[in-house]
């Protein structure tokens, strides 16, 4: 079986090294791009795997490259690295079709799993979503609290802005942020963001 292909777009050059020498001993046949502009000028009409890109970049960033992907017809599933603090990027580049986020620093594995899951789906014609329901059924057992905490989380919003808002501590939010992930049985903040936007959508 051939290799799956992982496009890595991003301005820092040790960074694409580093990524490029992790996935080749993960088996992916790795395709390393300066810039989302040098990326575009090459592509050809069928991108094959899947592309990993940092949010932040000059030029054209991460958002943007994602809106000229789906504006040229691409549909290759995209993974965006975002800074801790990045989360209304990340937010934003889900709701532009990012088939994930991934918060640096991040593990290895973290990053290798997100990249077969969406080489996977790919291969899979994955459409809908089909989790939509429990995802919904879920968030039927938030208390009102916890969803509002999950609605500043999806807003973009950082703890401290949620604390402020609702007139509770930063603490709060971080223990009410972890029973909301427990609840609705999300690994990660981009998992629970994503299915939020899922159900949102299908909603």
């Amino acid at each position: 079986m051939a290799s799956d292909v992982v496009h890595v777009v991003d301005d820092d050059v040790d960074v694409r090294r580093s990524l490029g020498f992790l996935l080749a001993t993960a088996d992916f046949a790795v395709r390393l791009h300066e810039s989302a502009t040098a990326f575009l000028a090459s592509a050809p009409k069928e991108i094959e795997g899947c592309v990993v890109t940092d949010v932040r970049m000059p030029g054209i960033d991460g958002i943007e490259f994602l809106r000229q992907l789906r504006a040229r017809g691409h549909a290759v599933p995209v993974i965006v690295m975002t800074g801790h603090a990045d989360v209304a990027l990340a937010v934003q580049a889900m709701k532009e079709g990012a088939a994930d986020f991934i918060e640096k620093p991040f593990d290895d594995e973290v990053l290798i799993e997100a990249i077969r899951s969406a080489v996977h789906n790919r291969s899979q014609a994955v459409v809908t979503h089909p989790q939509a329901a429990d995802i919904r059924a879920n968030l039927s057992k938030l208390s009102e609290r916890e969803r509002q905490v999950l609605d500043g989380l999806v807003s973009g919003l950082p703890n401290k802005t949620i604390a402020y808002d609702l007139g509770i501590s930063p603490r709060t939010v971080e223990i009410h942020r972890a029973n909301v992930m427990s609840k609705m049985g999300a690994g990660s903040l981009s998992h629970l963001v994503r299915m939020a936007l899922i159900a949102d959508l299908k909603g």
